[in-house]
C-alpha cells in the first residue's frame, strides 16, 4: 500500500508531526473492526470516544472516511473579533460527556460564550417566559455557544494525539455491497481511490443523504417545514456597566418562524431567523445594512407592522435608508417611545448612558453583519424507521443526521447526535468487554433501545412546538399564551425543562429530591389550569417536565 501523507505541523500545540489525515491509492481489500463513515461532529465524536475507552483503543481498529478536506478544519483560525456563522449550543449534558472522553480541552475557549439566561415571547401575544440557570440546583448556566467549526477542530486535534484512528479524507464512498454468502457477512465499503474496506461494524454519520442507510435498507419518515433557516454574524454595541453582560439567548416566535439572537462574545451575536422561503429568498439576498435593520424590527415591532415591512420589502423597497424610514414610520404609528428599548429606526438612547427598563427584555441593536456570513438552508424533520440495519444490510448502524435531523428553534441537533455517539460508545465498550461480536444485532440493540424513543420525544416536543406557534387562529394565540404565561411563575416546572433539554450536571444529592417533589408538586396545580383553558400545550410541557422529573429521579 502507498501512502501519500498530508502531514500537518501540529508545533503550535506541543504535538510532532504525524500522518494523520490521509489520502490513499491503493487495490486491495483491508480488514477494519469500526468504519466510521462521516467527519462531522458526529462521526468525529464516536471515534474520539472509541479511542478514549482503553480496552476500545487497543483492541479495535478503526477508520474513518470523509469526502471532504479536513485539513482545512484542522488548521482553521479566525481573527477574535470574527465568528463562523454556524453555531450550536453545547448543553451540559454534552459538555460532560466531551471533558469525559478528552475533546474539551482541545476546544479553543475564548470562542465559547456561556448561556445564563434565555428569553421567548410570542411574536402575536407578547407572552414570555424566562429561563435562568440560577433555577437549576448545582448548574452556572444552561448551554454553551461555540461555533461548529471550533468543536470539529478540538476532535480533529484530539485524534491527531491518538495513532489508534486512521481518517482518511477528500476520498468518496463509491457504494457499500454485502459480501457474497451468508447476511451475516461484512459490508463491503468501495471508496473512490480503489481502496476497499471491509468492516464488521458499519456506522452512519453521513448526513440526511446517508449512503449508509441506504444500503442498510432503512427506510425514515419525515417532512420539509417549507421553512428556511437564515444565518449571520451580527456585530452589536457591548452591554453597558448598568446592564448584565451579552450571556442570554432571545427567541421570538413569530408566525412566520422563530427568529432567536444567540450570544458569542460582548459584541457579537449569531442570528438564526427561520422563515418562509420566499421571505428568506429576499432575507439572504439583502444588503448587510438592510438585513440589520429587518432583524432589529423582527424583535420589535408589532406582527401587523412586520407584515407591512415584508410586503413593501417583496415589493422592491431594497435601500437601507428606505427600510429604515418604513421602520420608523410603524414605530410612530404603533406608539414606540423613541427612549423604549423597542425602538430601533427610531432609537434616542444614548450608548453608555442608563438603558431603559426595558433593556435586558429584548437583544442589543444590530449595528453591522459581519462580511460573508449570510446564508440560508431548508429545514426538514426526519427520523430514520431504525437505526440498526438487519438481514442484507446488518452490521451497520447509524448516528446523528444520518439517523434524525429537526428544526433548529430548541437548538438540539448537535446534542441529540452527541447523545447517539455517546451511548453508541458505551454499548461497543460493554460488548467488546463481554466479548461480544460488537457488529451483531445484539450487541447492538442496547443503542438503539436508549436513544431512539430519546430522541423521537425531543424530536416530538419540537416539531408541535413549531407547529403550535405557526398558528395564528386567535384560540391557539390565546390558549399558547395563557399556558407559557402560568409556566413562567412555576420555576420547579422551568427547571424541569430546562434539564429535560440537557442543561444542568448529574443531580446527586438532596436537592435533586427537593426539585423533584416541587415539580409535581406545581404541576398538579398546572395540570387544573391546563384544563380550564383546553391547551393541548399544557399537556405538552407536562409530559416534558414528567420525562424531566424520571431523569432527575433516575440519578439519585
Amino acid at each position: 500500500m502507498v501512502v501519500f501523507a498530508a502531514r500537518r505541523s501540529l508545533a503550535r500545540l506541543g504535538c510532532r508531526q504525524r500522518a494523520f489525515l490521509r489520502y490513499f491509492s491503493s487495490e486491495h481489500t483491508r480488514d477494519n473492526d469500526v468504519v466510521i463513515v462521516g467527519g462531522g461532529p458526529a462521526g468525529l465524536a464516536l471515534a474520539a470516544a472509541l479511542v478514549s475507552n482503553p480496552a476500545a483503543k487497543e483492541s479495535l481498529k478503526i477508520v474513518l472516511i470523509e469526502a471532504g478536506d479536513l485539513s482545512k478544519i484542522q488548521d482553521w483560525g479566525m481573527p477574535s473579533d470574527a465568528y463562523s456563522n454556524r453555531v450550536s449550543s453545547i448543553t451540559d449534558a454534552s459538555q460532560h460527556f466531551l471533558k469525559r472522553i478528552g475533546v474539551w480541552d482541545y476546544v479553543e475557549h475564548a470562542r465559547t460564550n456561556p448561556v445564563h439566561q434565555m428569553q421567548v415571547w410570542d411574536g402575536i401575544s407578547g407572552a414570555r417566559i424566562t429561563f435562568d440557570a440560577s433555577e437549576i440546583p448545582e448548574s452556572s448556566e444552561m448551554a454553551r455557544m461555540t461555533e461548529n467549526l471550533n468543536l470539529q477542530r478540538a476532535l480533529l486535534r484530539k485524534l491527531s494525539d491518538t495513532p489508534n484512528v486512521q481518517v482518511i479524507q477528500s476520498v468518496k464512498v463509491e457504494s457499500i455491497e454485502r459480501e457474497a454468502g451468508d447476511t451475516n457477512h461484512w459490508p463491503l465499503v468501495h471508496l473512490s481511490n480503489g481502496l476497499t474496506l471491509r468492516a464488521r461494524l458499519l456506522v452512519g454519520a453521513d448526513g440526511f443523504n446517508s449512503p449508509v442507510r441506504s444500503f442498510a435498507g432503512i427506510s425514515s419518515y419525515g417532512w420539509s417545514y417549507d421553512t428556511q433557516a437564515v444565518v449571520a454574524t451580527l456585530n452589536h454595541a457591548s452591554r453597558g456597566p448598568f446592564q448584565a453582560p451579552n450571556n442570554t439567548a432571545y427567541q421570538r416566535f413569530l408566525p412566520t418562524g422563530p427568529i432567536a439572537f444567540l450570544p458569542l462574545s460582548p459584541g457579537i451575536s449569531s442570528l438564526v431567523w427561520s422563515t418562509k422561503p420566499h421571505l428568506a429568498t429576499v432575507l439572504s439576498k439583502s444588503s448587510p445594512g438592510v438585513l440589520e435593520q429587518l432583524i432589529n424590527a423582527a424583535f420589535r415591532l408589532p406582527e401587523t407592522s412586520l407584515q407591512y415591512i415584508y410586503k413593501r420589502l417583496l415589493e422592491g423597497a431594497t435601500s437601507s435608508e428606505e427600510i429604515k424610514g418604513e421602520i420608523a414610520f410603524r414605530e410612530r404609528s404603533d406608539g414606540i417611545s423613541s427612549h423604549s428599548a423597542y425602538a430601533s429606526a427610531t432609537s434616542m438612547v444614548s450608548k453608555g448612558g442608563i438603558p431603559p427598563d426595558d433593556a435586558d427584555a429584548l437583544p442589543p441593536l444590530v449595528t453591522s453583519i459581519q462580511p460573508s456570513t449570510i446564508a440560508s438552508f431548508p429545514l426538514r424533520y426526519n427520523h430514520a424507521e431504525s437505526y440498526l440495519g438487519e438481514g442484507a444490510g446488518s452490521r451497520t448502524v447509524l448516528v446523528g443526521d444520518a439517523a434524525h435531523t429537526v428544526h433548529p428553534l430548541a437548538g438540539q441537533g448537535l446534542n441529540l447526535g452527541l447523545g447517539d455517539v455517546d451511548a453508541l460508545s458505551r454499548c461497543i465498550a460493554q460488548a467488546l468487554t463481554q466479548g461480544s461480536d460488537i457488529g451483531s444485532y445484539t450487541a447492538l440493540m442496547p443503542y438503539a433501545r436508549e436513544r431512539y424513543f430519546e430522541n423521537h420525544k425531543v424530536m416530538s416536543a419540537v416539531d408541535k412546538l413549531h407547529k403550535v406557534y405557526s398558528s395564528t387562529a386567535q384560540p391557539v394565540v390565546w390558549a399558547r399564551s395563557v399556558g407559557i404565561e402560568v409556566i413562567n411563575e412555576l420555576d420547579s416546572v422551568k427547571a424541569a425543562l430546562m434539564i429535560n433539554a440537557g442543561a444542568g450536571s448529574q443531580l446527586q444529592n438532596a436537592s435533586g429530591w427537593d426539585l423533584l417533589a416541587k415539580s409535581i408538586e406545581n404541576l398538579a396545580g398546572f395540570t387544573n389550569t391546563s384544563k380550564m383553558i383546553g391547551s393541548t400545550v399544557g399537556a405538552g410541557i407536562q409530559e416534558l417536565a414528567k420525562n424531566a422529573g424520571q431523569r432527575i429521579f433516575g440519578r439519585l
